[in-house]
């Protein structure tokens, strides 16, 4: 059963990996009456969702049954001898069991944010769908736009998922952004054009802070390595 156990731990280190909050799972013991037959133990994870708790995972500690089946009607000998004992036996089944649309809805409730001032989904970077997005200051300011380019198409190339936006005004392309859950803005200004820093800002403090284009790369990987 200790199999069993780590599979439990595991499951909650995984999630918390992707940035969900530990503090809104719990697991929770079948009853034997709601066990499948097969089953020796079998535990639910739940999640606290708005409109309560809720199973999005299961875990079963199923014993032999499947392999003795399997050799039943297989007529094959499934078992497993002990190198150290030289005893055999059947392996025993643990089934771990989750669905990628409970997953996503997991993953959508415990980010979603929303205050006075705007809706955001705070996302893990591992999972955002885009990890920076670049934007020109304006977009009628060619000398912006094309570093802005090129900003753009280095860090694509560097491997990031990149997203370019130079819609409307920048603040509404912040919100944008914060709305499908983009960690990190990068703003092309005049003052990149004077000195080659650039504005990167945080998605979920909104805090604004200059940063040397070379040294830019080192702190888009710190910011998600680093990341809680």
């Amino acid at each position: 059963m200790q199999k069993y156990e780590d599979l439990k731990e595991e499951s909650v280190a995984w999630l918390k990996s992707i940035g969900i909050d530990t503090s809104k799972l719990r697991f929770r013991d079948q009853e034997f009456k709601e066990r499948a037959h097969y089953n020796k133990v079998a535990t639910d994870l739940e999640y606290e969702f708005p409109f309560g708790w809720k199973e999005f995972q299961g875990i079963h500690y199923r014993g032999d049954w499947d392999l003795k089946r399997h050799s039943e009607f297989s007529g094959e000998d499934l078992s497993y001898r002990d190198d150290e004992t030289g005893a055999l036996f059947i392996p025993h089944v643990t089934e771990y069991s989750i669905g990628l649309n409970r997953l996503l809805l997991v993953i959508v409730c415990d980010a979603y944010h929303q205050d006075d001032k705007r809706t955001y989904l705070k996302l893990h970077p591992h999972i955002a769908p885009y990890k920076v997005a670049v934007f020109p200051l304006v977009r009628n300011k060619e000398e912006l736009t094309n570093k802005a380019r090129t900003v753009f198409t280095d860090l694509k190339q560097l491997g990031y998922y990149v997203a370019w936006d130079d819609r409307g005004n920048i603040g509404k392309r912040y919100l944008s952004q914060d709305e499908i859950g983009t960690p990190l803005c990068v703003t092309i200004d005049y003052q990149t054009l004077e000195d080659n820093t650039v504005t990167v800002r945080n998605r979920d403090t909104m805090v604004q802070e200059r940063v040397k284009l070379d040294t830019l790369n080192q702190y888009i990987t710190t910011f998600i390595t680093n990341y809680a």
